[in-house]
């Protein structure tokens, strides 16, 4: 999704997000071994569990992000198009 506003994205959290996102990728390494492995269907799942957690964080994160900055900012300028590329994302975001 490209970005048409004209403000700088500074995003706060990206030191949060990067760990987060390098967690929930060995989560999911995890996940891929134990199958190849042929681990209890428990155990793959409560992994799972882990990656769509640590997932779920991280977009909450981001999302918090977007709307102390980058909304705050649309709104100041009345940039519309920045809402109605943030609602898309909310609305894939909840698929």
């Amino acid at each position: 999704m490209g970005h048409s506003h004209g403000h700088t994205h500074s995003h706060t959290q990206t030191k949060a997000v990067l760990n987060r996102l390098a967690r929930a990728s060995g989560h999911l390494t995890a996940v891929r071994n134990m199958v190849a492995e042929g681990r209890d269907c428990a155990e793959v799942l409560a992994q799972l569990a882990a990656v769509r957690s640590a997932l779920g964080k991280t977009c909450e994160i981001i999302l918090k992000d977007h709307l102390e900055h980058c909304v705050v900012d649309a709104v100041e300028t009345g940039d519309t198009a920045s809402l109605d590329e943030l609602n898309k994302a909310i609305e894939l975001l909840m698929k």
